[in-house]
């Protein structure tokens, strides 16, 4: 732990000076955080999937009703989660003056096979079916972040572009036919 915070520090400056300037521009940020349910607690992440709204052919994540303000603690007999345990909320804030709808996870899972219930309560995943998200999460179980925020968010993010880059070439193809049947 120590190394890596090291290794976090000595690229702070880079991160100052070309990154945090370019969030204020992006569509999705994704901020690791540390976790707000045990203060004591230093290996625990929170992280917030913030998501731009009014974005052309993007549609926001939502945890149960979009649009709305909600903390959910996922029920332990459905969800196990190791000390100290787990919470979900999707708020609407300002960032950088842009209005942005943020999912956030504090905490972790033991069993990536039940996030498919905390999938359940989710909209706009960008998913092709039910439990694709889980799906994706139990690919890459061996990888860092897989039982986390961080890959639940990535996951998520990484669906949306699918989405946007499909709606984009669906467009573009559409154009392209037209033109060619004017020509």
């Amino acid at each position: 732990l120590e190394s890596i915070m090291a290794s976090i520090e000595a690229r702070k400056p880079d991160f100052d000076a070309f990154i945090e300037p370019q969030k204020k521009y992006a569509d999705y940020v994704i901020e690791v955080l540390p976790t707000q349910l045990d203060p004591e607690d230093k290996k625990t992440l929170r992280v917030r999937g913030i998501q731009k709204k009014g974005v052309a052919d993007f549609n926001p994540t939502y945890l149960f009703d979009e649009g709305s303000e909600i903390t959910w603690v996922p029920s332990a007999d459905k969800l196990s989660t190791p000390a100290p345990g787990m919470k979900l909320a999707y708020i609407q804030e300002q960032y950088f003056g842009n209005d942005v709808a943020v999912l956030e996870m504090d905490g972790s899972f033991d069993n990536i096979q039940e996030l498919v219930y905390v999938e359940s309560n989710l909209g706009n995943t960008n998913s092709k079916f039910y439990g694709e998200v889980t799906q994706a999460m139990l690919s890459l179980a061996d990888s860092p972040g897989s039982n986390n925020g961080t890959g639940l968010m990535q996951t998520l993010a990484a669906f949306a572009i699918r989405e946007l880059y499909n709606k984009k070439s669906a467009a573009a193809k559409l154009a392209a036919t037209t033109a060619a049947a004017a020509a």
